[in-house]
């Protein structure tokens, strides 16, 4: 497995990373734990290092898993989790109510140790801006943290370029992680070239458009009533409908290089730039190694430019959240 290094921090990762979200939540019913742990040690034995989870996805079931199958491997990989996230008032299970705040970092990073079953946090993000806290006094926490050896990086996620910037001014921010695909270009132009200006890294999430890349998913797909996907204005009947247009173009392109549609969606990331690391997620064995085939897959200039220009065509549908969720984006 190729290796990369997330910008100037010296956090040197496998090339693509393994989103471990929707083995326990988000996806639809969640893996069973056994199979759950198989699966991210399939992964170790493959090569991948970089294991991304967060205290919310479960909430925290998702870090007990990652940290119970990774244990024998503690040494050898680099595990991200997140904070910034707690129940609403009245409501355990509902975790859409955001907390920055100094004081319920430090709290939220000694559980996610003990569920991780580690000593040191490689890398942690604030999982979404809190617009009630000023991120200097988050990013303030979190070198408090870094200092006393319970965190070693610090990143953001969907942060804005303004708020990458003050946040670095206080703490060194080393990676960004937002989606990215070719279903959501739109960092290039919000956050990339602050993120070349400082050396940070980028780790998309979603870099299978939520699985739409892979074109597995069509406009007769049933998801479960657990499946986030089935509120995502742009997962609707008809603009899956609309946006198979996208698929079709990076179908025939995998065709001409005897690829599949994700390991095209995904190569085409990792030659957008070296210190980008794409961490996608799956339940299946077959995916996984699907997926890690793409890491073999150099793409030229000039394929990088005809797959850019033919998708470029297309006119994705629908909002990639619903209302919601869309308000927790920082600009």
């Amino acid at each position: 497995m190729q290796k990369r290094t997330l910008g100037k921090s010296g956090l040197e990762v496998s090339a693509l990373g393994l989103g471990c979200m929707g083995l326990s939540f988000g996806l639809g019913p969640a893996t069973e734990k056994g199979e759950a742990i198989k699966l991210i040690r399939a992964a170790v034995e493959l090569g991948v290092t970089f294991f991304d989870t967060a205290e919310v996805y479960g909430p925290f079931v998702n870090e007990e898993v990652v940290g119970e199958a990774l244990a024998p491997f503690r040494k050898d990989v680099v595990i991200a989790t997140k904070f910034g996230f707690e129940p609403d008032p009245g409501n355990d299970s509902k975790w859409t109510a955001t907390n920055s705040r100094p004081a319920h970092i430090k709290q939220a990073v000694e559980g996610s140790l003990k569920r991780l079953q580690t000593d040191t946090i490689d890398l942690l993000y604030q999982h979404r801006v809190d617009p009630n806290t000023p991120i200097e006094e988050t990013a303030g926490a979190v070198k408090d943290l870094i200092q006393a050896g319970k965190v070693k990086h610090f990143g953001l996620s969907e942060a804005g370029a303004k708020t990458i910037r003050r946040a670095h001014a206080v703490q060194p921010v080393t990676a960004l992680q937002s989606e990215y695909s070719l279903f959501w270009r739109e960092p290039e132009e919000s956050v990339m070239p602050t993120l070349e200006e400082f050396g940070i890294g980028f780790v998309p999430f979603s870099p299978l458009g939520k699985g739409f890349l892979t074109g597995k998913i069509d406009s007769s797909t049933k998801f479960d009533s657990n499946d986030f996907r089935a509120i995502v204005p742009r997962f609707s009947e008809d603009n899956r409908k609309a946006n198979q247009a996208l698929v079709d173009v990076i179908t025939k392109f995998a065709d001409q290089r005897q690829a599949t549609p994700a390991q095209t969606a995904l190569a085409w990331l990792l030659a957008k730039a070296p210190w980008i690391v794409p961490v996608p997620g799956t339940t299946k064995l077959s995916r996984l190694e699907e997926n890690l085939g793409s890491t073999a897959i150099g793409l030229t200039a000039a394929d990088m430019h005809s797959l850019e220009e033919a998708s470029s065509a297309i006119k994705v549908e629908g909002e990639r959240y619903p209302a919601t969720h869309a308000k927790l984006i920082d600009r």
